[in-house]
């Protein structure tokens, strides 16, 4: 797969649940149809806002056979596979990998917050054990710690670590980022709202929560940045910013997820430890989605 094809936006994909628990596959076919229409460039499966710690290896193996079967060969798709075990993270990897994805993004351990060394023992390992092409994630807000440039530089040396997800929140490590890569890695942006601020820095694209609610803007959003036409990025961040800080009312995916069923996408389902959105944040989201057109004002 083409590392170039990742580039632009990429959509963190939700994980469609039924009454019962289980995965809602004829929404899930939906969903991966609804962003092949709308111009969204990679789709990333059991992320954080695909519930990722909730989907069971299984569960996993069918959403990459059902979304390989839609959008055919060409079409890149990215698994979530990190975990705070090495050892169930080259499990979950060898999976994704048998199972026909393109690239697996890995989060830094979480919870057991490893030293800087630690961090690159840990992906320097899952590396070994799978020729797929890995991209770090960083999220110090999920994880607990954060993964330094140094470090990331000293981890772009393995050949089959392409490139980094940063959502750290933190511009000034992102440009000493920048500042000591190669050109032979990239950077997308983790943050729907600094992702302007990230292509202008050398960034290629992002992977996106918004993206989900409003594919067809957010990619245009991306492509008008990464050509420098940034008038019409500027104008298309201003219209979806409302989208982008709904979505982080509460914890990501509740809010999306809710948003999505107003939409009539999908049903409002989650796994616990993921609840229900609360009744005056759900208010402000159908205000939004009102004021988008994507739900009925009746509705």
């Amino acid at each position: 797969m083409d590392i170039k094809k990742l580039y632009g936006s990429i959509v963190a994909l939700v994980t469609p649940f039924d009454e019962n628990g289980a995965i809602d596959l004829s929404a899930f076919d939906r969903l991966i149809d609804f962003h092949l229409q709308n111009g969204t460039s990679s789709i990333l499966l059991a992320g954080t806002t695909g519930e990722g710690p909730t989907i069971t290896n299984d569960e996993l193996k069918t959403m990459l056979s059902r979304a390989r079967s839609i959008a055919g060969d060409q079409y890149p798709l990215i698994v979530g596979t990190g975990t705070n075990s090495t050892f169930s993270t080259i499990q979950r990897t060898k999976i994704a990998e048998d199972s026909g994805a393109d690239f697996a993004l890995i989060v830094g351990p979480y919870y057991n917050k490893p030293t800087q060394e630690g961090f690159y023992r840990h992906y320097q390992a899952v590396s070994e054990a799978v020729d797929i092409p890995l991209i770090i994630y960083n999220v110090p807000g999920r994880t607990g710690s954060n993964i330094l440039p140094e470090t990331v530089i000293r981890l772009f040396e393995i050949p089959n670590i392409v490139g980094i997800k940063e959502a750290s929140g933190d511009l000034k490590q992102i440009q000493n980022l920048f500042d000591i890569k190669s050109q032979n890695e990239f950077v997308l942006s983790g943050d729907d709202a600094l992702t302007l601020s990230i292509i202008g820095m050398g960034g290629v694209g992002l992977i996106s929560v918004v993206a989900n609610e409003m594919p067809a803007d957010m990619s245009d959003m991306v492509k008008y940045a990464l050509v420098g036409e940034l008038e019409s990025a500027r104008n298309l961040h201003e219209k979806m910013l409302p989208m982008m800080e709904a979505n982080f009312t509460e914890s990501n995916p509740i809010p999306v997820k809710y948003a999505l069923y107003k939409m009539g996408l999908i049903s409002e389902t989650y796994r616990l430890p993921m609840v229900s959105l609360e009744k005056q944040n759900k208010d402000k989201m159908d205000d939004i989605l009102n004021s988008f057109g994507l739900i009925k004002s009746d509705d």
